[in-house]
């Protein structure tokens, strides 16, 4: 069993507990009451390099980042340095995140929210919403090109945008071929957890220019920043180099900097 596996295993018995503690139904009407979800792809492809700023407190690799006791305070910050979007751990058993977190998050900034946890289930689509997230991440790694395309036209019906993430040459082209917008290329192979940054230069022309491309994973400078933007990268989805930094918001504002 690969370290992927092990994840969604323990999600989907987190979300057993969730479903029988709030039925789908109830779920269903919260969705309706909530505020539309706000656009993103403008943010993302703006002119320079757009920063998806990540509360994070921990990463199955490394262990415990940062103890952070106010996400929304944090958010705040990032939003205030430039941030294009803010992503929100969810996930608890390997990421110390919750659902709690982006409710927090939402109430304290009017930034684009992706909520980032390993969905598969819809359950989970309609608990994003209600806790106000405007993006969601969908792993190619974990899902079929059935459910990759279910989960996209649910993701589009609910009015939110979907980040793909890829990380082989098929993956990359079954985003593609589904007609995704906005693609990322996570130089972490979550099979595995190691990191080569060499993966987002080598992936990235399988990806046309008119999608959205997004850097994820082992960007800890502003070198490695530069070298993905170099490549063609639209944004970055950057979380430890800024929970680690000191100064959260001037490092969003570092990275944004970059054109």
């Amino acid at each position: 069993m690969t370290v992927l596996d092990e994840i969604i295993t323990g999600v989907r018995e987190d979300l057993a507990v969730r479903q029988a503690d709030q039925p789908f139904e109830k779920l269903l009407e919260l969705a309706r009451e909530v505020q539309p979800a706000r656009p993103v792809v403008p943010a993302l492809r703006a002119p320079g390099l757009a920063v998806i700023a990540e509360v994070k407190r921990r990463s199955p690799s490394k262990g415990d980042l940062a103890e952070i006791t106010d996400p929304a305070a944090l958010a705040t910050d990032y939003a205030a340095g430039g941030a294009a979007a803010i992503s929100v751990l969810t996930e608890k058993r390997r990421f110390n995140g919750s659902l709690t977190d982006l409710g927090a998050v939402r109430e304290a900034v009017e930034t684009p929210l992706l909520r980032k946890d390993f969905m598969v289930h819809p359950y989970q689509f309609y608990e994003a919403r209600v806790h106000g997230a405007d993006l969601v991440l969908l792993i190619a790694a974990a899902l079929s090109d059935v459910e990759l395309r279910a989960f996209l036209d649910l993701t589009d019906a609910l009015g939110m945008t979907a980040l793909v993430e890829t990380h082989t040459e098929e993956e990359v082209e079954r985003a593609v071929n589904a007609g995704v917008e906005v693609i990322g290329i996570n130089n972490r192979d979550l099979k595995t957890l190691e990191v080569d940054l060499d993966r987002f230069g080598k992936l990235v022309s399988l990806i046309p220019d008119d999608r959205v491309k997004v850097a994820e994973s082992g960007i800890l400078s502003i070198d490695d920043a530069r070298r993905v933007r170099q490549e063609g990268a639209d944004a970055i989805l950057v979380g430890e180099a800024l929970v680690r930094h000191g100064d959260p918001r001037a490092a969003v504002e570092e990275f944004a900097s970059i054109d």
